[in-house]
């Protein structure tokens, strides 16, 4: 198993930023309690707080995946529609 490493950047629509920090942090601790999760920190941008931060840490891309298909991760999925107005995710492997 090879680890890889997740930073997913979602942007608020405006005056939505504190639903989707609240539909964001109903998923830390079911997500942390998943098999391979190994980090699943949620931050604010200082600068721009309609932008939210997740920083994740996965033993494997199959762990991954299978987050992907969660009941919790199919719930946000359902409203982020609603509340983000730009989502990017990027997943990497750890070089050093």
């Amino acid at each position: 198993m090879s680890e890889v490493a997740v930073v997913a950047i979602l942007v608020a629509k405006p005056g939505k930023e504190e639903e989707l920090r609240q539909v964001l942090e109903a998923n830390v601790e079911p997500t942390r309690k998943e098999a391979g999760a190994l980090q699943y920190d949620l931050h604010r941008d200082i600068k721009e707080p309609r932008r939210f931060i997740f920083v994740e840490r996965w033993d494997s891309e199959a762990a991954l995946a299978k987050h992907g298909e969660s009941a919790h991760i199919q719930v946000f999925r359902a409203k982020s529609p609603d509340l983000c107005e730009h989502a990017e995710v990027r997943v990497a492997s750890k070089i050093l």
